[in-house]
């Protein structure tokens, strides 16, 4: 784009291919009914971030990122454990390690910016993203991650549709269902881990979770789901990083969501399979023949009728 700095369009190829790969990895979420799983697994991230930081005592990014891995898979982890060894339902389970572990990040946020460089550490962009302070080797990683994703995605297709609508078939063909739960929150934990740093742990949910439920409304088909979700979180991410380059300080997550939000809207009112105009249509096209097949059956109204 003309105009865009070197380092925006870094940031604006980054974000596309981050919108890219949590946009099919948000389909996985969405059929398996865990939207919230996302938002937990994005919360729980940020005390590993703190501690990465309070061990070294200087910003390591690597370092940083690795405990924020650790962090999301203990979350995964919790949910797990409490969801088999209790009477508490999933989504309950969800948002108690939603809240436990980010109240923990922020106690340990707050204690680390008391340590001495603290305050210069810049955790404090983690929690809404930072995606100005991006730079090439960011885009290669993000880039790096998008392909596993996509491979992951297209050269288990069949695995996927067999593990998320028919589980029982696939058990009884050899597929371990605990191989593809630890893929799907692998492959949720990785995305998130390298989009925290973009769009923050507060609005990396967002952009799992909205384009799937936008590409929902155009389509019943799981494959053109996945490429429709995987369009609308790209076109999210780079419609959201221009407009953040129009104004000086404005931050890009926030424009990354409210341009997906703008895509669920559309998607909301002129989706083709569940859209609002279309079910309207349909309505009233349903009530139309229901009025003639009532004219037909009542002789006195068909006589009525006639001019």
């Amino acid at each position: 784009m003309m105009g865009l700095s070197h380092n925006a369009l870094w940031v604006l190829a980054s974000m596309l291919m981050l919108g890219t790969a949590a946009g099919l990895a948000g389909c996985f979420a969405y059929w398996k009914r865990q939207s919230l799983m996302s938002d937990a697994l994005a919360h729980a991230a940020l005390p590993g971030v703190v501690i990465g930081f309070a061990i070294l005592g200087f910003k390591s990014l690597p370092v940083m990122l690795l405990g924020a891995a650790a962090s999301a898979l203990l979350g995964a982890w919790a949910v797990t454990a409490i969801r088999a060894h209790s009477r508490v339902k999933e989504d309950t389970a969800m948002g108690i390690i939603l809240s436990v572990f980010f109240g923990l990040g922020i106690m340990l946020l707050t204690m680390v910016n008391r340590m001495p460089g603290g305050g210069q550490s810049g955790l404090d962009g983690f929690i809404f993203g930072q995606a100005a302070a991006m730079v090439r080797q960011d885009m290669r990683t993000m880039t790096a991650v998008a392909a596993v994703v996509l491979l992951a995605v297209l050269i288990s297709f069949k695995e996927w549709k067999l593990y998320l609508f028919d589980p029982a078939f696939a058990r009884g063909i050899g597929l371990s269902g605990r191989l593809m739960e630890a893929a799907y929150l692998t492959l949720l934990v990785v995305i998130i881990v390298i989009g925290i740093q973009a769009v923050g742990v507060i609005l990396m949910a967002a952009l799992l979770i909205i384009p799937a439920v936008s590409a929902r409304y155009w389509t019943n088909a799981f494959g053109t789901m996945l490429a429709l979700s995987a369009l609308f979180g790209g076109g999210a991410g780079v419609a959201g990083t221009w407009v953040s380059t129009l104004g000086a300080g404005w931050p890009t997550g926030p424009f990354i969501v409210i341009a997906a939000a703008g895509t669920f809207l559309l998607s909301l009112v002129f989706g083709t399979r569940k859209g609002l105009l279309v079910k309207a249509m349909q309505r009233r096209e349903q009530m139309r023949h229901l009025e003639l097949r009532a004219v037909r059956r009542d002789p006195l109204a068909e006589r009525e009728a006639l001019p």
